[in-house]
């Protein structure tokens, strides 16, 4: 008979899994079996199928299990559904999830984390330095969860990742997860190109026309879908009919202007998506000094106009002529510029057409350049609304009469309804038209009008309380035009250059133009298209006298305006009544209205676990999020009315997306049938000798020595760089890397030579705050070969040209071109000793390294962590946050010397924007202090000194 001990040692808890659907049961069977490849397709749930591989071995106990890749919201999701499934479990061996990142976790915080075990979601930088300094035994993890696989190349921190963990751990275990197909088939064999970078032998493909996963979500159980086709007004149709003959003749331009280039993907289907500036930047990026500033307006262009494309769908007819107003500003020299460089889309008449007809349906009426008084009639307010906002209200209706004849659902829904859109503009432009529809034109709820007055059709839901309080707060705005128009052009200008980001500063989610709506409100004029005497299109100003006459007739309802908002409790004091009446909502009234976002959709329907869902803008994956949900609730019923905009980009890019997917998962299945197998070499089982032999340097020519070593050759790397490609690539030379905080070079190479690496925009920066001659100052004093090193990337061209418009310099690219080399002569003849190495790609970085290796000793990084340091100071002290002092670095006035004080001296970067003259010019010198001071000073509203 055992003891009473063995019995409590013997009992396990079982496991138990939130994996209902059979698809997502093998799947899970598959990945805990062998190492796998997982792309999965969008909306299927992958977060779900993670977070329970997770929990697995969670459960478990006695893991130590690293999860790569998560961004902070995935790690959120992680972790909550890690907690609930240990509380269903009642496993007693469960950890959760732990976060390891500098700003909260010194060195030795980390160690105890790791020698405790348990699941740890890491930054890959973090990682990477912890791997090297062996602060983190790669021998001892019991395993590696890689997402976004589909990002990881061969010089990512990913792979470096991997690299390390395989050399050292050959029997844990790496599973690696996608749900974006697309990636995977650009390039040649790029999925036997990412399992090789992830030592992994084995694809998984669930796409959605998987046999399984069909049958899992066509079932008895399958959800109720109801297809809305929502005509577009005559109105949207002609803008949208000019917007594409647009961009079809700038796609012409951009192919008849670069005829050397791969263009099979330059068509107008490809322009319709976000990807299209990235093909596109891609096959320019070699020849980017070469291309003509009209190629790279057209490129900035196509971004523009599939912006307004979406605009036009999304924003009403208010915010849609605002926004154009802002665009024809951007693209528009300033009065009395002779550069002419307007867009080539504005001379067309197809923008004419754009202009025109998008001020049409705000108001109409005929502006004159004659000062007499205006026509009788003045402008009259349009205020055309959106076809989907009618039948949003017809949804809604049908709703309430369905709740109406039955009150009591069979089944766990909880009768609220979901209206999800495709961003936070679009959800605020709905909750003002639900709390408005009722409120007629004088700002009186129908409820309270007069039952005797007014027809039928006055008591039906209606916009147009809602649009004339926009319109009257755009002709408010429009009075503020000039003094920001003039600053528009000038901006747009540096964009075209390739100031900006690539993506063409569309910045946000990449559902419309959030970023540059925001920046870019405050300009344009509006009016009647015409043209000007190059051609292009000019919007005179409307005559102040037609303004004061509109702004009068929409006058009348501002008292009221004030007074029904209250009423209908858009921006109330939601406790100003608590006394008199509080309580909680009730589910079955609760309207819901949400943006769509991503694996964070799965958590909202099983938290709200709505009857009725109102898809207000169309999305594939949501589509299957409900597919999945309904399927794995038998008791909850959900009705989907999905609308969309018949005959619209919308549908057309809908429909392409979907289309994309089925295409990239057929690709990729013929690609896993014909793909090789990839062995790898392992460097561990080399025999000594033939390991000592490889490091034999037989070049004696000269009367040199035979020189050989059992270690491989060391670099001391300041942790700083491995933001870079560089340390990845060294590591696959068979380096061995030593991460260190060093305050000189970036790169100890020799006991000699130090190396500061520079890219070319740190390169400009760096002259212009005058960091770089601080660097080179102290590199002189402590070593004896002191080198600066410029490195291109291996995707752009070797010269300096593409990135002559870095700089602040005003004047055309072969001057600022010539500036920057003038500053490196000036560098050379200020430091003579110092060396400059030019690198054409991070790979020659390597190869260079290497040269300077041979027959020189290996450098101590003892000594190179102490060199710089004030005498009596700790190194191990020295463990500052990194993304205050990269922020105080771009200030003027810091130096590297100054940088060390500050930080001493203060704890933030408020505390240095608070400090005083005095105390900054005793601290860093006079001049340093005026400007560091001049600078948190400045005003960040712009004087519009650019257009006197």
């Amino acid at each position: 008979m055992p003891a009473p001990g063995e019995l409590v040692e013997a009992y396990e808890p079982p496991v138990r899994l939130s994996l209902p659907l059979e698809y997502q049961q093998d799947v899970f069977r598959e990945l805990r079996e062998e190492d796998a490849l997982l792309v999965l397709a969008r909306g299927l749930g992958l977060l779900r199928l993670v977070t329970n591989l997770l929990h697995s071995y969670d459960a478990a106990g006695n893991n130590l299990i690293l999860l790569v890749g998560a961004d902070d919201r995935e790690n959120g999701w992680i972790g909550e559904a890690l907690a609930e499934q240990a509380a269903v479990s009642g496993s007693p061996k469960c950890r959760g999830l732990k976060l390891v990142n500098t700003d909260l976790m010194s060195v030795g915080t980390r160690e105890k984390l790791y020698t405790g075990g348990g699941i740890f979601s890491i930054t890959s930088r973090i990682l990477i330095v912890d791997f090297l300094s062996t602060l983190l035994d790669a021998s001892k993890v019991t395993g590696m969860v890689v997402l976004h696989s589909e990002r990881i190349g061969a010089t990512s921190q990913e792979a470096f990742i991997v690299r390390m963990f395989r050399q050292k751990n050959k029997d844990g275990f790496l599973k690696a997860f996608s749900d974006q197909p697309e990636p995977f088939t650009a390039g040649y064999q790029p999925l036997t190109t990412t399992m090789r970078n992830l030592f992994l032998r084995k694809p998984v493909l669930y796409p959605r026309f998987h046999v399984t996963v069909a049958k899992s979500l066509e079932g008895k159980r399958k959800a109720e879908v109801i297809e809305l086709e929502v005509p577009m007004t005559d109105a949207m149709r002609d803008i949208q009919n000019a917007v594409m003959e647009c961009v079809e003749v700038s796609i012409a331009e951009l192919r008849k202007g670069n005829t050397g280039l791969e263009m099979e993907d330059w068509t107008l289907d490809s322009a319709l998506h976000r990807s299209f500036d990235t093909i596109v930047r891609r096959q320019l990026d070699p020849v980017w000094h070469r291309t003509s500033f009209r190629t790279k307006q057209i490129v900035r262009d196509l971004s523009l106009l599939r912006t307004i494309l979406h605009s036009l769908l999304t924003f009403d007819a208010v915010s849609f002529n605002k926004y154009l107003d802002t665009v024809l500003a951007a693209s528009s020299p300033p009065p009395g510029s002779t550069r002419q460089s307007q867009s080539p889309w504005l001379f067309l008449d197809a923008a004419h057409t754009l202009f025109d007809t998008a001020k049409r349906r705000v108001y109409t009426g005929r502006i004159t350049e004659s000062t007499t008084a205006p026509d009788k009639d003045g402008l009259n307010p349009v205020l055309e609304g959106m076809p989907k906002w009618d039948l949003l209200a017809e949804i809604l209706e049908e709703v309430e009469r369905d709740m109406y004849f039955n009150p009591q659902p069979q089944d766990e829904s909880n009768g609220s309804i979901l209206i999800m859109c495709g961003d936070q503009g679009t959800c605020r432009q709905l909750r003002e038209f639900l709390q408005t529809m009722h409120v007629n034109d004088g700002g009186v709820p129908d409820g309270e009008a007069d039952e005797g007055e007014g027809d039928v059709d006055e008591q039906r839901p209606s916009a147009k309380f809602m649009m004339r309080r926009k319109l009257r707060n755009y002709l408010q705005w429009k009075r503020d035009f000039a003094r920001v128009s003039s600053n528009l052009f000038a901006e747009n200008q540096k964009a075209i250059n390739g100031t900006t980001s690539h993506g063409g500063g569309q910045g946000g989610r990449g559902r419309g133009p959030p970023n540059k709506r925001r920046r870019m409100r405050g300009g344009g004029n509006n009016a009647t298209a015409q043209r000007t005497a190059n051609g292009s299109v000019h919007v005179a100003g409307d005559k102040d006298m037609h303004i004061q006459a509109l702004m009068h007739e929409l006058a009348p309802a501002e008292m009221e305006d004030t007074a029904a908002t209250k009423a209908i409790d858009i921006g109330a004091d939601p406790l100003e009544n608590m006394e008199d009446y509080y309580e909680l909502y009730s589910m079955i009234d609760l309207v819901l209205i949400h943006p769509y976002d991503g694996d964070m959709d799965d958590h909202l329907l099983e938290e709200v676990k709505p009857r009725y869902v109102i898809m207000y803008d169309p999305d594939a994956a949501f589509i299957r999020r409900i597919e999945v949900y309904r399927s794995s609730h038998e008791s909850r019923q959900v009705r989907v009315y999905f609308m969309y905009y018949g005959g619209s980009v919308e549908e057309q890019r809908y429909l392409s997306a979907v289309r994309r997917e089925k295409d990239a998962f057929t690709k990729l299945i013929r690609e896993r049938g014909n793909m090789a197998l990839t062995f790898g070499h392992d460097a561990a089982n080399l025999d000594p000798q033939e390991s000592f032999l490889r490091t034999v340097n037989t070049r004696i020519a000269g009367g040199g020595r035979l020189g050989a070593t059992a270690e491989p050759p060391r670099v001391v790397v300041d942790v700083r760089e491995f933001r870079s490609t560089l340390p990845s690539i060294l590591h696959g030379r068979n380096m061995q890397l030593v991460p260190c905080q060093l305050t000189v070079g970036d790169y100890i190479v020799t006991p000699e030579i130090a190396v500061e690496r520079k890219s070319i925009k740190d390169l400009i920066s760096s002259f212009s705050d005058g960091r770089l001659y601080n660097q080179a100052e102290t590199m002189l004093q402590h070593y004896k070969s002191p080198m600066l090193l410029i490195e291109f990337d291996a995707q752009k061209a070797f010269t300096l040209e593409p990135f002559a418009d870095l700089s602040n310099t005003i004047g055309t690219s072969s001057m600022v071109g010539n500036d920057l080399q003038s500053k490196l002569v000036l560098l050379c003849l200020a430091f003579p000793r110092l060396r400059i190495i030019w690198s054409s790609s991070p790979y020659q970085t390597a190869e260079i390294f290497l040269e300077l290796k041979k027959k020189q000793e290996e450098p101590d990084p003892i000594r190179a962590v102490h060199i710089g340091l004030e005498s009596g100071e700790d190194p191990e002290g020295r463990t500052f946050n990194q993304t205050p002092q990269d922020m105080l670095r771009a200030v003027p006035g810091v130096t590297t010397k100054a940088l060390q004080r500050l930080i001493l001296k203060y704890e933030n970067v408020l505390e240095v924007a608070n400090a005083g003259d005095d105390d900054l010019s005793a601290l860093v010198g006079r001049e340093n202090g005026r400007q560091i001071r001049g600078f948190f000073d400045r005003s960040v509203w712009d004087d519009g000194g650019g257009g006197e």
